[in-house]
């Protein structure tokens, strides 16, 4: 989970004491808990769900329940409990990778990426989701939408990759 200041900056608030208030009733509320060591991980929020079988995407098929299996979504789209946790999508620089204004992000926090990675990064004081892109030692950000420009640390800039995407949940 992100640290009470991350959080702070993320949500726009402007004091760690509104973000006190607001982890507090997240974990009263079940999104959240405290591990062993007091650090916040995801609840189970998605449950189990019936895996019914298979559906062809392409020619139809007859179509057969298989009722003996279930998954858990938690499992599914976390790895990494205590590095997960969920943003809302802003802005239509991703569209073209399928990710649109209004999905949740499920992102794994870390500070190390592979090229072609869709990552959650901090340069130019603030927070964008884009492919990182890298040759040689030529570093930028890509966005997946043709009227947006890469961004490219200007020297002596830092470019902080915060995280990596995941999943993207959509709700129609």
């Amino acid at each position: 989970m992100p640290s009470y200041r991350e959080i702070m900056t993320l949500v726009g608030f402007k004091s760690k004491n509104a973000v006190y208030k607001l982890v507090n009733r997240l974990v009263e509320d079940g999104f959240v808990e405290r591990d062993s060591q007091g650090r916040l991980v995801p609840k189970g929020l998605f449950g189990s769900v019936k895996i019914l079988g298979a559906v062809e995407a392409g020619f139809p098929t007859p179509a057969e329940e298989d009722l003996s299996e279930t998954m858990s979504l938690d499992n599914y789209l976390i790895d990494n409990r205590e590095a997960s946790f969920m943003l809302r999508v802003s802005g239509e620089s991703m569209i073209d990778a399928g990710i649109q204004e209004g999905d949740m992000l499920i992102v794994e926090r870390t500070a190390s990426c592979k090229n072609g990675d869709i990552v959650v990064a901090f340069i130019d004081g603030g927070y964008t989701v884009k492919f990182f892109r890298k040759q040689g030692s030529r570093i930028w950000l890509e966005p997946a939408n043709k009227a947006f420009k890469s961004i490219v640390p200007a020297e002596g800039e830092e470019l902080k990759i915060m995280a990596v995407v995941k999943a993207v949940i959509r709700k129609y």
